[in-house]
């Protein structure tokens, strides 16, 4: 039997993929949570094989949980599931350790062969968020620039971002107009916007 942790912060959504899930004989959905700091400890306490994250979560990203999971319970595969078919989120989850990447609209028997096959060591890339991800390219933005523009994505001032980051305004300045540049924005909020829709933020 494969034991899974389901995480999504939509309710339904969870609820509704934890049904589906129950029908097929080898998998059983051990726990559910609704935060991304509640992840890890679900995965421990139930020795969960496998953890289905979504990306946006409160508490911390699924991004942010596959990482940790690397590191604190290795045995557990990642799979992101995920309504944001954004060309850096794939690039990211995979860096970040995932093994699964899937659209949560994709058939149940789809979920459930790529949980299989992530439990068995392999990995499953929805072919068409993999081709978008290929067309993409990499991220064109530094570590740097995309601090200060998540810093930014709130409408802080200069001022503000240069505090929160420590970085003198001029920097921040630099990093902004560099990151503008980059994304072929006319201003901050245009690249803010770019750079999430690509999932580079």
């Amino acid at each position: 039997m494969i034991r899974i942790v389901l995480a999504d912060d939509e309710h339904l959504i969870r609820g509704a993929i934890a049904a589906l899930l129950g029908l097929e004989e080898d998998l059983e959905v051990v726990a559910e949570v609704g935060r991304g700091d509640q992840v890890v400890a679900a995965v421990t306490e139930n020795d969960a094989d496998i953890a289905v994250l979504d990306i946006e979560m409160p508490g911390a990203t699924g991004l942010e949980v596959a990482a940790e999971l690397k590191q604190t319970a290795p045995h557990c595969g990642v799979l992101i599931l995920t309504s944001f078919g954004r060309p850096g989120y794939l690039r990211r989850a995979l860096a970040a350790g995932a093994r699964g990447f899937l659209a949560k609209d994709a058939p149940v028997e789809q979920l459930a062969g790529a949980i299989r096959k992530v439990h068995e060591g392999g990995r499953y890339i929805d072919t068409e968020l993999a081709a978008a991800a290929m067309a993409a390219g990499e991220s064109p933005l530094t570590p740097r620039e995309v601090d200060v523009l998540r810093a930014a994505a709130d409408g802080a001032s200069v001022a503000a971002i240069a505090r929160t980051l420590h970085l003198g305004e001029g920097t921040v300045r630099n990093y902004l107009s560099n990151a503008i540049s980059k994304t072929g924005a006319d201003n901050r909020m245009s690249a803010i916007r770019t750079a999430q829709d690509m999932g580079w933020l």
